[in-house]
């Protein structure tokens, strides 16, 4: 199966320059010794090697590090391969000098811990690249810091965080820094959001259902497995898919990220390996990163992840765990066919691999014949139709991201387990809302349609206005999700996306994505936002573009803009 992203020819005469090289101390790059990788691409490994969780650095003697477990990180360094670029966030967002907003939020992130004292910091030229800044805006700001104490800059050293009279204890969990999650701790400013893609408002029906609320009486309100009339509730859809359900096999979770969370919990431990797609949702990144395992990840091409590729992988490396998003993938958009469906749950099956399938998109089909059966039909068969699958939904992407109600649907001997395991959590989700959802699935039919035909008209007037104004980018067209993944012609999107925030833009850079270190070109933007705001946010990408345009040189190393690995 071809990739989703193929291949660019290299320019002639364009110096191939070692994949992962990272500049020398001068800022220069090293001497060409192969071909030039694909920027959009994964970086090349030895044939028959194992994947590498994005970020993994090469021994000093250039071997890559053997792919048995997570890389050991320093005492005190930075959460795996976090970048200081995420943990920026939107940095630039506010009003004065560049520098001065540059230098308040690395003292910010100095305060809370998040660069602890030691950590040594990106060079001047390589945090200018990636910030899309000139290099005189870092100098000042690491200048200021200097001089307030918090830095210390000696030549030949670098510059790394002064050592403090008070400082916090490290931190015993790794916390984010996926800008997916970092911009909604964000205060509320004019910043168009394009990063984080859920509905804008809750529709009047879900208004509706809590002014009806009657609560139990005679009930403690405490249910780690959720109340009985939703678990049936979404058992019957299930049911009503072809997917033969009792409630006794689903588990209501406080969103989809918590039923993800409690899998992960159950089912992984360090060093144990999950097979991923590449590129894939970041969030579920995140939580394989915070358990410590070992990413396997499977391109994904225009027909969805290569299940010959990921059958191979499950028969080599016999993952604990599989995870993929087979309807309008995401980041992607692409839907698996049915045949290769069911050859991927009958082989995860025959090995031992439990798969999951993220179905949290799965109702968002734009097809008009799902649109005509949408009380029970997601316009394609269910992955749990062919075997033994753990299907992961939610209502946050139909109805509402507020409304924190999802579900696992397994087994019933996992489903009990999980129970157990959430019990120690949170003692069961909110009852209220789990109430308010019963109602809505009860009439969920015109919701739903509601909600396609909003996101078709969305989708149809994003690409239609990046066309007019950025014909030089380029996206395929959906069937239906909330996010179109776009390439740029030149540079990278992690880079591009500081630019974007200077002009009240968040995007999600597609590396963020991507457990094979590619989709450096890449976007995902969501179109679920209102005609109106759609419209502003392309144009405000357009003028950040033609400030951005003039430097393709920017692109000339994949490791320059990600500035991963920050040691102490």
């Amino acid at each position: 199966m071809e990739p989703i992203d193929t291949p660019l020819p290299v320019p002639a005469g364009s110096p191939p320059v070692p994949a992962g090289s990272p500049p020398l101390p001068d800022g220069s790059l090293p001497g060409p010794t192969g071909s030039l990788p694909d920027p959009d691409g994964p970086l090349p490994l030895p044939a028959g090697s194992l994947p590498l969780p994005a970020g993994s650095l090469p021994a000093p003697d250039g071997s890559l590090p053997a792919p048995t477990g997570p890389l050991p990180a320093p005492a005190g360094s930075l959460p795996g391969p976090d970048d200081l670029v995420a943990r920026l966030g939107r940095w630039s967002a506010g009003r004065g000098p560049l520098y001065l907003l540059l230098a308040a939020r690395l003292r910010r992130l100095i305060d809370e811990g998040a660069l602890p004292p030691g950590a040594l910091l990106p060079p001047d030229r390589r945090l200018a690249v990636a910030l899309s800044v000139g290099r005189t805006t870092v100098v000042a700001a690491y200048e200021t810091l200097r001089r307030e104490g918090a830095l210390v800059r000696r030549q030949g050293s670098g510059t790394r965080v002064a050592a403090a009279a008070l400082t916090l204890d490290t931190p015993r969990v790794k916390e984010t820094s996926n800008p997916l999650f970092l911009h909604l701790l964000e205060a509320p400013d004019d910043v168009i959001l394009l990063s984080c893609a859920a509905p804008e408002r809750p529709p009047a029906e879900l208004s509706e259902a809590y002014r009806s609320l009657v609560l139990p009486d005679g009930d403690l309100g405490y249910h780690p497995a959720g109340i009985g009339a939703l678990r049936a509730a979404v058992a019957a859809r299930y049911a009503a898919r072809g997917v033969p359900t009792g409630p006794e096999q689903i588990l209501v979770t406080t969103g989809a990220q918590q039923a993800l969370s409690l899998l992960v919990r159950l089912l992984l431990a360090p060093g144990d390996g999950v097979l991923v797609e590449a590129p894939t949702y970041p969030g579920a990144l995140d939580l394989f990163r915070e358990a410590a395992a070992v990413p396997l990840p499977v391109a994904v091409g225009p027909d969805g992840v290569d299940v010959p590729e990921a059958v191979r992988v499950m028969e080599r490396h016999r993952p604990a765990l599989a995870y993929v998003i087979s309807r309008f993938q995401n980041p992607t958009g692409t839907v698996l066919p049915p045949l290769a469906g069911r050859r991927l749950v009958e082989a995860a099956n025959a090995l031992g691999v439990p798969l999951v399938d993220d179905e949290v998109l799965a109702d968002l089909s734009f097809d008009a014949d799902a649109d005509a059966d949408a009380d029970t039909d997601a316009g394609g068969p269910s992955l749990s139709s062919y075997g033994e699958v753990i299907g992961v939904g939610s209502l946050s992407k139909v109805v509402w991201g507020g409304l924190r109600v999802g579900w696992v649907r397994g087994p019933a001997p996992l489903i009990a387990r999980l129970a157990r395991l959430k019990a120690l959590q949170d003692l069961g989700s909110d009852v209220p809302s789990q109430l308010a959802a019963v109602r809505l699935l009860d009439g969920y039919g015109p919701v739903l349609e509601a909600r396609r035909r909003a996101a078709r008209a969305g989708h149809d007037h994003l690409r239609a206005e990046l066309a007019r104004l950025l014909p030089s980018w380029s996206c395929a067209p959906t069937a239906g999700g909330q996010t179109l993944w776009v390439r740029l012609p030149h540079g990278d999107g992690v880079s591009f996306a500081q630019l974007a925030l200077r002009h009240g833009v968040a995007v999600l850079p597609g590396a963020t994505t991507d457990a094979l270190g590619g989709s450096l070109r890449r976007l995902r933007l969501h179109f679920l936002a209102s005609p109106e705001v759609l419209t502003e946010a392309v144009r405000r990408l357009a003028c950040a573009w033609e400030e951005y345009a003039p430097g393709p040189a920017r692109a000339a190393a994949p490791g320059r803009s990600s500035l991963r690995g920050i040691t102490v």
